[in-house]
């Protein structure tokens, strides 16, 4: 699953061999792991709130990019990078 941003010691990944709907995101720090849709919000998994907070902050920051990388990831081709959260 390629890592697609890195900030504040969360990984970003997004899988790219033909996703299934509906659109999300992988995130994980320190052991955590969780899954979430591309307002942000957890749909599965576990992930403290301080880092929940970062990963929505983020995620509302590049919704568009993380919407294009989902049509890349649909379609099996690599996926584009993500600025980090500053």
């Amino acid at each position: 699953m390629p890592t697609i941003s890195m900030f504040l010691g969360i990984i970003i990944r997004m899988y790219n061999s033909g996703e299934h709907n509906p659109p999300h995101f992988h995130a994980s720090y320190q052991g955590f792991n969780a899954v979430f849709d591309m307002e942000g919000e957890l749909t599965d998994g576990e992930m403290p709130k301080k880092q929940m907070k970062f990963i929505a902050a983020w995620a509302e920051l590049h919704k568009d990019e993380l919407l294009a990388n989902w049509e890349l990831a649909i379609a099996e081709q690599p996926l584009y990078k993500i600025a980090p959260l500053r």
